[in-house]
């Protein structure tokens, strides 16, 4: 018997990854019908049901069972290949993605510090706050910000960043500084999307629980909660590394030296077999002693 398709064997394999023809479709590029033919189409040829439909999508049948996960290492194999004969042929170049806020207000004003001791090494950032497929979307690191839990993925801790209370100077005069974190409560509160860091650092500062925590405007970026903080619209309780430029301009100031440990920590997550490749590590390097050098 002839070997079925290559694009056969890689929709099924796809739809036993992700449990959906909908998924395999986006992973894919191709429309949904196109991934139930390219199946129909395998199993017709092998004679034999490979994946079956139950109340959460497409499940392997025993038969499908027992070749998936070899199929799946060619695959794998395959990719790796392509990959490595991809950067043996073209400039070393690396595709790094993270949220908006950070690439602007950290990572961004350090990359000339890698470009000039890496100056073979094109650096391309892509500022989403998008989860990303890092193989198929084909990025080679993720800044990530959250509890580093990232199956299938390496990750390793960056920083843990602390949270400090900013405001714009022209929203308090030399006769309405604050001198205890429930001053707070008196002015406009600005917040991120989760609104919970307000009445977390309130707490751990010994403030009763207080309605007026939770109000204020709500943003879903960082970056626009400091830019809002500049226009003196509130207080904003923001990652100290992210203010370091507004507060040394002037722009900003810290209202009160009350720093607090934010809940989740920044990580550099990437797939194993990346790290054996010269640039990828090398750029891991440079962050990690980026982020020891500059709190």
């Amino acid at each position: 018997m002839r070997a079925p398709p290559l694009q056969a064997l890689r929709t099924f394999v796809e739809i036993g990854h992700r449990g959906s023809v909908q998924a395999a479709a986006q992973a894919l590029h191709v429309t949904p019908g196109a991934i139930s033919q390219q199946l129909r189409s395998l199993e017709e040829r092998l004679g034999v049901v490979l994946l079956e439909r139950n109340r959460l999508g497409m499940r392997l049948t025993e038969a499908g069972a027992s070749i998936h996960p070899r199929l799946s290492d060619a695959f794998a194999q395959i990719d790796r290949s392509l990959e490595e004969l991809k950067t043996r042929e073209s400039p070393q170049c690396l595709t790094i993605s993270t949220v908006a806020a950070f690439a602007a207000s950290w990572l961004v004003p350090r990359l000339g510090n890698f470009q000039q001791r890496h100056p073979g090494i094109e650096v391309r950032v892509e500022a989403t706050a998008n989860l990303v497929d890092l193989r198929r979307d084909r990025v080679d690191i993720a800044l990530r910000h959250g509890l580093g839990d990232y199956p299938g993925l390496a990750v390793t801790p960056l920083m843990s960043p602390v949270l400090v209370p900013v405001a714009s100077p022209h929203l308090l005069t030399a006769d309405q500084m604050l001198s205890e974190p429930a001053d707070c409560l008196n002015y406009p509160l600005l917040h991120n999307s989760d609104r919970t860091d307000w009445s977390l650092w309130l707490s751990a500062h010994g403030v009763a629980t207080d309605p007026r925590a939770d109000r204020g405007n709500v943003f879903e970026d960082d970056f626009l909660l400091i830019r809002a903080a500049e226009a003196g619209q509130g207080l904003a309780l923001v990652p100290a590394a992210y203010a370091q430029t507004e507060i040394a301009a002037g722009r900003l100031v810290q209202i009160l030296d009350k720093p607090w440990p934010a809940r989740f920590a920044y990580y550099i997550v990437y797939q194993p077999d990346a790290a054996l490749r010269p640039e990828v590590r090398a750029f891991i390097a440079w962050l990690l002693t980026e982020a020891v050098a500059v709190p």
